[in-house]
């Protein structure tokens, strides 16, 4: 019976009986003691009363003058214990069964499921994705075994459903009515909740988010629709960063293809884009390159017109074609290739950035605490002793894949100050850090849920749209009310803040634009702007939404091939 309750309930009930026979063993042993040791016999109600007084700590009427010291000896471990069972019965006994009563407003079962997304476990995977669907009003639950994350999921506005799938089965009763199903747990809770939710009769899609590899045939056999390893996806976008010999496998802009991608690189003060107005640089005119904004001191701005002037030091965002920028980021940097490529951090990001950039035969230098195979440098990352064992200051670009963004951030300031010039790229959990890396000098920051985030996009959210910054997003959309003009001549970016990147036309795509281009009906313009800017964009320009069916594909065929 007992066993129906919870545990600190079933504590509060122990207290409850244990309390009066306290009481009633103390009232007889001190009712034995007047009479035997005191020659003044109390009755038992009187005796009772004395310990219940001295259990409670609130003191004695008349009766409290003893002279037997067996008797005094009694009376003061008696009132030891009642000041220990004071400060003992709040904390272990009261306030967890008050923690528990607080607990059950959590709801325990899933609400109505109807067009509603089901997320298994929250973390920094799905963070990004989360914002995401809050911004569009797209409806989702959270379905978390943590108490203290649900509890705070739930303040931030969040519909959570609290329960461990091993203990509550019920828990997932109507899932069946869900329009998907993300499972962000360990790998084997995720298989669990995998069966579970089939069991439960679902039949719509399962996205997985698997920390290895190995594990996405089990997970496709036992029922999911898909499964993606975002810390290796990231991985591979970080090694891409760090070598030229590498394609990017996975991001925002392989909606283009391999013709166009997205570059970010810091202007040194002595380069001669540093402080230059972008109207007088003509960078999409001679290079094909468009600046959609840039970081500065942990801010990033877009790029509104071409008056905006790059300042020194700070990080342009770009897209073009990739051999052009290269070139452009030869001009805000000049290049170094010759080096070889620190990677601090073996961890499961760390090692498949040293496993990509080895397959593409560049020669690395691995960091870490802990002495293990692959690990050349065994130390610190903070220490200078540490750098200068792994040759930092040589290097032609240093990779921390450190698992916690706390030290990521204050290595990245510890490794630009010991290492000026070298290109820096950090590895991070949580997007809004982003702004924080960029501060302190890293050259490039990406998160697992930008990574993640970017995959499911395709999968859940009906828009095309992806975000390739934290603030900026990518979209592919019809020609509207831009037929018959010239992309850059039209003054998109001056009247809505977004800007035309790319065209396609003919399955080609065009970043350079002659004077005699125009916009065809059937054209396909690639939009990059923040999200005020696309909005603003499609109220003046009034274009058609283009259906993209393969790009979820691509999401999909990236993940594996990193697999």
């Amino acid at each position: 019976m007992l066993q129906r309750f919870k545990r600190s309930t079933r504590r509060l009930l122990a207290l409850l009986a244990l309390l009066p026979a306290a009481v009633l063993i103390l009232g007889l042993l001190y009712m034995l003691g007047t009479i035997y040791l005191e020659g003044s016999p109390r009755g038992f109600w009187a005796s009772l009363e004395w310990a219940s007084e001295t259990l409670t700590t609130t003191g004695y009427g008349g009766d409290s003058r003893w002279s037997h010291p067996v008797m005094n000896l009694f009376v003061m471990a008696t009132q030891f214990l009642g000041m220990f069972l004071v400060f003992m019965i709040f904390p272990v006994y009261v306030l967890p069964y008050f923690e528990e009563r607080f607990e059950a407003r959590l709801p325990r079962l899933l609400p109505p499921m109807t067009d509603q997304v089901l997320f298994f476990r929250y973390g920094p995977a799905i963070d990004s994705l989360i914002e995401e669907f809050q911004r569009l009003g797209s409806a989702f639950v959270i379905l978390e075994e943590d108490v203290v994350l649900a509890r705070s999921l739930r303040d931030r506005g969040y519909q959570v459903v609290i329960g461990t799938l091993d203990e509550d089965p019920d828990v997932l009763v109507g899932v069946k009515e869900a329009r998907a199903v993300v499972t962000n747990g360990d790998d084997h809770a995720n298989a669990t909740c995998i069966l579970m939710t089939r069991e439960q009769g679902f039949e719509g899609s399962i996205y997985a988010l698997a920390d290895d590899p190995l594990h996405r045939p089990p997970m496709l056999k036992v029922g999911a629709t898909a499964v993606f390893t975002p810390t290796h996806i990231l991985g591979g976008a970080l090694a891409a960063r760090a070598s030229t010999r590498i394609t990017p496998p996975a991001e925002g802009l392989h909606l283009l293809g391999t013709q166009v991608g997205l570059a970010e690189f810091r202007v040194r003060s002595d380069s001669p884009l540093a402080g230059q107005r972008l109207g007088d640089l003509h960078l999409r005119e001679r290079h094909g390159v468009t600046v959609i904004g840039q970081w500065r001191g942990g801010q990033f701005c877009t790029v509104k017109n071409m008056d905006t002037r790059i300042e020194p030091g700070a990080i342009l965002v770009a897209v073009g074609a990739q051999p052009n920028l290269v070139q452009v980021e030869r001009l805000a940097a000049p290049i170094r290739r010759t080096g070889p490529i620190v990677v601090a951090g073996f961890g499961t990001v760390g090692s498949k950035v040293v496993e990509m950039l080895r397959d593409a035969r560049e020669t690395t230098i691995v960091i870490d605490e802990q002495l293990m195979p692959g690990v050349d440098v065994v130390g610190n990352i903070l220490e200078h002793a540490t750098l200068e064992r792994a040759k930092v200051r040589e290097a032609s670009a240093v990779v921390l894949a450190l698992s916690n963004d706390s030290g990521g951030i204050f290595a990245t300031a510890v490794v630009r100050d010991y290492a000026p010039e070298i290109p820096l790229i950090v590895r991070v959990n949580r997007a809004p850090n982003v702004p924080r890396l960029y501060q302190v000098g890293a050259d490039f920051a990406l998160s697992v849920g930008q990574v993640a985030g970017e995959i499911l996009s395709y999968h859940l959210l009906a828009e095309q749209r992806v975000a390739v910054e934290q603030r900026l997003k990518f979209v592919r959309l019809g020609a509207g009310s831009l037929v018959g003009l010239h992309p850059w001549r039209a003054y998109v970016r001056e009247r809505t803040g977004a800007a035309v990147v790319a065209v396609e036309r003919d399955q080609n795509v065009f970043v350079k634009f002659d004077e005699g281009f125009r916009v065809r009906p059937d054209d396909v313009l690639f939009v990059c702007g923040t999200i005020g800017g696309l909005d603003h964009y499609v109220r003046e320009f009034k274009p058609e939404p283009i259906e993209n069916p393969h790009s979820a594909k691509n999401s999909e065929r990236a993940s594996q091939r990193l697999s």
